[in-house]
């Protein structure tokens, strides 16, 4: 995703470009140019995977905070502590469980985050095509409104696609000492035989309504960030700034969609062996249901390992995205 240079550093006017700005603007216009379909899903699909593999045990232990007051009392309910169920991950099932799912992390990573980026990259062009945003450079708010439709269009269309992946992950992730999925194909027959097929989109609603404003988010921040970073310091590297650019991006959308990433997870997990169901009354009465029985700070609840997940982890995709771009375009010229 190229990124706009042509910002003025005195606020929000269109600045004349120089000659680095104009280098700038031609080497992004020229990778985008030369790389193909399938370079650009791979360079896609290789940055989700790698971002995912880097931070798997906190997204782990993301998921089994998010999963706590289910089936517990939430009065009894220790505080969440990271190193305590750290500690308790590698006594009872060993320090490869942190990785736990990661398999099926990676395979679900892998397609999700290649139609993400190349449905992203798609949208931008069609949309600024169609509202001429292209040839009028230089207006901050209508990029930022580019970016935002086209990242949450994106979202939801990796998302849709690659959803009973993202929920046998959930659920081996979920798993602890009791091993009730011994692996994907496992899980896929075991899901469809104990719930139906369409137990495989189990809280898809939830998934997709918060999806879209988190890669909204992430995008038109990240993209904001990144083109007023290179309009200030144009020299600065260009993998550095991607990783910063990605870092922050993650942590304002985590932050601001974290609830509704709660709720589908609880929602992909009811029923899990022949458990019974908590949540009867859909998306809106399973918000209300958390927030009845363990308050706000429920609807929070594994924050703090998400932000040590997203921070490095969203930062290492998108660096790893523009530097496989740059790769895939030096060699295919």
């Amino acid at each position: 995703m190229e990124a706009r240079v042509g910002v003025s550093s005195h606020g929000g006017g269109l600045a004349e470009e120089g000659p680095t700005t104009k280098y700038i603007h031609k080497k992004h216009i020229h990778h985008k140019s030369q790389i193909g379909t399938v370079p650009h899903l791979l360079a896609g699909g290789i940055a989700g995977a790698f971002g995912k593999t880097c931070t798997a045990p906190f997204a782990r232990l993301t998921i089994l905070f998010q999963v706590q007051g289910m089936y517990s009392d939430v009065m009894v309910m220790s505080k969440p502590c990271i190193w305590r169920e750290g500690v308790r991950i590698v006594n009872e099932e060993g320090f490869r469980a942190f990785w736990k799912g990661n398999l099926v992390t990676i395979a679900h990573r892998l397609p999700y985050t290649a139609v993400n980026f190349y449905a992203y990259e798609h949208y931008k062009t069609y949309l600024k095509s169609i509202t001429g945003s292209e040839s009028r450079p230089g207006n901050v708010g209508a990029d930022m409104g580019v970016h935002f439709i086209c990242g949450g269009l994106a979202g939801i269309t990796a998302a849709s696609a690659t959803y009973p992946l993202d929920l046998i992950r959930t659920r081996l992730s979920a798993q602890r000492s009791t091993i009730y999925y011994q692996g994907i194909g496992h899980a896929l027959r075991t899901i469809c035989r104990d719930e139906g097929f369409f137990g495989l989109y189990k809280g898809m609603g939830a998934t997709l309504l918060g999806v879209g404003p988190s890669i909204a988010i992430s995008f038109s921040v990240y993209e904001a960030i990144r083109t007023h970073w290179h309009s200030k310091r144009p020299n600065d590297s260009t993998t550095m700034v991607s990783l910063a650019s990605g870092s922050l991006s993650g942590l304002a959308s985590s932050t601001a969609t974290f609830p509704l990433d709660l709720v589908r997870r609880r929602m992909q997990l009811e029923g899990v062996a022949g458990e019974a169901r908590i949540y009867n009354t859909g998306l809106i009465g399973t918000f209300k249901h958390i927030f009845r029985s363990e308050g706000l700070r429920g609807l929070y609840r594994g924050i703090l390992p998400e932000y040590y997940k997203v921070v490095p982890g969203v930062g290492i995709v998108y660096m790893t995205y523009e530097m496989l771009k740059e790769l895939m375009s030096d060699w295919s010229s």
